[in-house]
């Protein structure tokens, strides 16, 4: 799939059909995960990829409620190894850098699941102390966004979108 298709195609999906997700586009999705920039090459990125279906119901729990989280066959939790990035930048590492590198590693695997056929959400909305609870995250190491993934069982339509001359400025604001 060629990657303009992958970004202007990809939906949120928060239906899935219980087909597994093979083991190879599994990797291949982590692998594109591990494969994006991260602030001078740290590499704070750390993933979960959780298939027991206790710990994705606790998960959901943890979620605010959000059931479609523990219905996918995979969930990836992404998570930020902070003292890698702190040690290096310091304060703006702890608090910027880690969170745009796995923002971009979770960017990644979504792409990488579509062009594979399957459907993935960004789940942003849980309790950060309860999901580090959950997946035994160590001391310094935060989950930062949980990924459901699994064959899509709907197709969202797209969502409106602001046109290029709304956010577009040159040289200044």
């Amino acid at each position: 799939m060629e990657v303009f298709e992958a970004i202007s195609g990809r939906r949120s999906v928060r239906e899935f059909k219980p087909d597994p997700v093979n083991e190879g586009d599994l990797r291949k999705i982590l692998d594109a995960g591990r494969m994006a920039p991260s602030a001078g090459n740290c590499q704070p990125t750390e993933f979960v990829v959780v298939k027991d279906q206790a710990i994705k119901q606790r998960l959901a729990r943890a979620a605010y409620g959000q059931t479609f989280v523990a219905e996918a066959p995979v969930v990836i939790v992404v998570c930020a190894n902070v003292p890698r990035t702190s040690r290096r930048y310091g304060r703006r590492g702890e608090e910027l850098y880690c969170i745009q590198d796995t923002a971009a590693a979770t960017q990644n695997i979504h792409l990488a699941a579509y062009a594979l056929g399957y459907a993935s959400c960004w789940v942003g909305a849980f309790d950060e102390d309860a999901v580090a609870g959950i997946i035994k995250a160590p001391s310094g190491v935060r989950p930062l966004a949980i990924v459901p993934i699994g064959r899509p069982a709907e197709k969202p339509s797209a969502p409106p979108r602001r046109r290029l001359e709304e956010i577009v400025h040159e040289d200044t604001f």
